[in-house]
Order: C-alpha cells, then sequence, then structure tokens
C-alpha cells in the first residue's frame, strides 16, 4: 500500500510541475508554415518554458513587405535580445531603443547587421496567461486534473 501511495505522489507531482509550467509554440518565420498569416500548429510541437514566470512571446519584424515572425519563450529570447521592452504585460508594444549596440562596430559588409537595423518596425507581444498563446490554445492543466480525478477514483475503489 505505502508503495502504490508513492507511485501515486510521484505520478502527481510530475503532473503538476508540467500543469503549472507554461507552454509555447516555438518557431522562426523562415519555416514552413510559421509565418504571420499562415501559421500550421500540426509542424511545430509546444515547448514548456523553463522559468516559473516565464511568457510566451511572438516577435513581429517588418522591413517593407518583408515580415518575419519569432515564436519562443521570453527566458530563451533574453539571452540573445536586446531589444525587448522594459514593459512585458500581456499585449503587443514596439522594440525598445538601444543606442549603443553595435556602436564601436563599423563593419565593411553591409549585410552583417550589427546594429539591428535591418527591420524598421520591430513588435513584441507578450503573454501570460493561455497555454501556447503566442498562436493557438490548448490546457495541459485539465489533462493533470483528469488524471489525477481518475487515480484518485483508481486508489479508493483498489483500497477496499
Amino acid at each position: 500500500m505505502i508503495m502504490k501511495s508513492l507511485a501515486f505522489f510521484v505520478v502527481f507531482a510530475a503532473l503538476l510541475k508540467t500543469g503549472l509550467s507554461l507552454w509555447c509554440y516555438r518557431c522562426v518565420g523562415s519555416h514552413p508554415g510559421c509565418g504571420m498569416y499562415d501559421f500550421d500548429w500540426r509542424y511545430y510541437w509546444s515547448y514548456n518554458c523553463p522559468e516559473p514566470d516565464d511568457k510566451c512571446v511572438k516577435v513581429i519584424e517588418q522591413k517593407g513587405a518583408e515580415l518575419m515572425v519569432i515564436r519562443d519563450c521570453l527566458s530563451y529570447l533574453e539571452g540573445h535580445r536586446r531589444d525587448i521592452p522594459a514593459d512585458r504585460y500581456e499585449g503587443c508594444r514596439p522594440a525598445a531603443k538601444d543606442p549603443q549596440l553595435g556602436h564601436y562596430i563599423f563593419p565593411s559588409i553591409n549585410e552583417i547587421d550589427h546594429r539591428r537595423q535591418h527591420y524598421k518596425n520591430v513588435t513584441f507581444c507578450f503573454c501570460d496567461f493561455d497555454e501556447r498563446c503566442n498562436s493557438a490554445s490548448g490546457s495541459t492543466s485539465s489533462i493533470a486534473l483528469l488524471l489525477l480525478s481518475i487515480s484518485v477514483v483508481f486508489f479508493s475503489v483498489c483500497s477496499y
């Protein structure tokens, strides 16, 4: 009986961990099915964000008719993006300006964009209350609650 209880609590703790963390899509607009208007959720798995207070982010970069979309967790983007806005509440807002970015670099190759001036209009869209909210919706916590209720019924029937 103790082994059953221990196994139950281990499974419940694993489901609770994945049920309380946020799931987001991760893709780049140059991949097929990851554009702004043609996103296909069947091509991309959702990923569990590592931080407990993480947010799903959709970055929309535009220059003329060219449009690039990046979908990911905020904690993954913080390592290499310096233009993330300070206001990270739910909703969309323009990118922050960084006058020091690429300040002392003067490359002779124009295609190397050290100053991030290629895209003239960059917008960050944050969401942190819905699963996979950077494109679609779903719920892992309801699955965890369903499995928990089934296991409680199963263990209460087996204990008699």
